[in-house]
């Protein structure tokens, strides 16, 4: 039986997903330091993941039949022996149906959350989990001495420094699902206004609509589009491949984000790992941009502010940017690469 022993719960262990592959660099990262990662997760891709990890799928046709296998296989898991924790990864209720089965053999429970959304289930895994891990202390949003911020975890093999030749226009470049929350709107405002202001600017978005809200919202944008004659400037394409990311952001000149507060969204460290600036609204990345000689935040609401901080980075020198995004990338790498984050994650689990 192996010694050092880990119990990881996610949704999906898959490297193409749109929205959930990020997890699988840290599950490799994780696999890299103990004898054994078991996986619990509704489906794995198989030969994602290294031989020392073993996956278990709690798929089942109904709510109650997941939550039942679910407990089914983490009790088989705990009766093996005892793990050096188990980690419920961005979904509450995993930490909370684990909670009774962890707690009587003294297992650490922990949970790594990061998000603006504040639920009655996330209030109930952080009483029951012994440990929060998030990126930052903002990026949890429920105050706890529990609350551990240890970084992204941002694999920097995958995102190489992308130091190429500046194009003759400046291309922005927003990434992730068409989400209300990703701000979207405010965006294409004011790549509107800069190109009012004489700036010779592109923006390409990318992403998922995974539901109805997200396909309404995209409609409503591509509307919006239309109404501001923006047709020749602003794309809004559909969701890449995780492979196809790193090409997107070579190609771009920044990265522009307006994710809601409270969600340090992780393209952003993607973006900042290729060497490409990125201007940001969320105050949680102050630590990630402040600092550079460059104004790379703005107001979440104000399109206008958008407007003059995308103007003031596209009028810095192409060998300015360039220094800009090495010392993103530098930032990236000394505090959330994937490694820092799962030795944190380990040191966490022996706090």
């Amino acid at each position: 039986m192996p010694g050092r022993r880990l119990v990881f719960i996610t949704q999906q262990v898959d490297p193409g997903h749109p929205a959930l592959a990020a997890t699988v660099p840290k599950v490799r990262a994780l696999a890299e330091r103990v004898d054994e990662v078991v996986v619990l997760a509704d489906r794995a891709v198989a030969g994602a993941l290294p031989g020392n990890c073993r996956s278990l799928s709690f798929a089942a046709p109904s709510r109650a039949g997941r939550g039942a296998r679910f407990a089914s296989l983490l009790a088989r898991e705990l009766a093996r022996g005892r793990p050096l924790a188990v980690v419920a990864h961005m979904c509450p209720i995993y930490a909370v149906l684990a909670a009774p089965l962890t707690r009587p053999l003294r297992v650490p429970l922990l949970l790594w959350y990061t998000h603006w959304a504040r639920t009655r289930t996330l209030a109930a895994a952080a009483r029951l989990a012994d440990t929060v891990v998030s990126v930052d202390r903002r990026s949890f949003p429920i105050g706890s001495p529990k609350v551990v911020p240890i970084g992204h975890g941002i694999d920097l093999g995958e995102f190489p420094c992308a130091d190429g030749q500046a194009t003759r226009d400046f291309r922005l470049a927003a990434l992730g699902r068409y989400s209300r929350a990703k701000g979207l709107e405010v965006v294409v405002r004011a790549v509107g206004l800069a190109l009012d202001r004489g700036l010779d600017v592109r923006l390409e978005v990318l992403g998922p609509a995974l539901n109805a809200a997200e396909r309404e919202h995209r409609a409503e944008l591509e509307r919006l589009v239309r109404a501001l004659d923006l047709s020749r400037r602003v794309r809004l394409g559909h969701a890449v491949l995780r492979s196809e990311v790193p090409g997107v952001l070579a190609r771009a000149s920044a990265l522009v984000n307006n994710m809601q507060a409270g969600a340090p969204d992780k393209v952003v460290f993607e973006a900042a790992a290729s060497c490409r600036p990125v201007v940001v609204s969320n105050p949680v990345f102050d630590r990630l941009v402040d600092g550079l000689g460059v104004r790379l935040r703005f107001d979440r609401d104000d399109p206008d502010d958008l407007a003059s901080a995308i103007g003031e980075l596209a009028a810095r020198a192409p060998e300015e940017r360039r220094a800009i995004g090495r010392a993103l990338r530098e930032r990236v790498a000394a505090s959330h690469s994937v490694e820092h984050w799962a030795d944190a994650v380990l040191e966490a689990a022996a706090r």
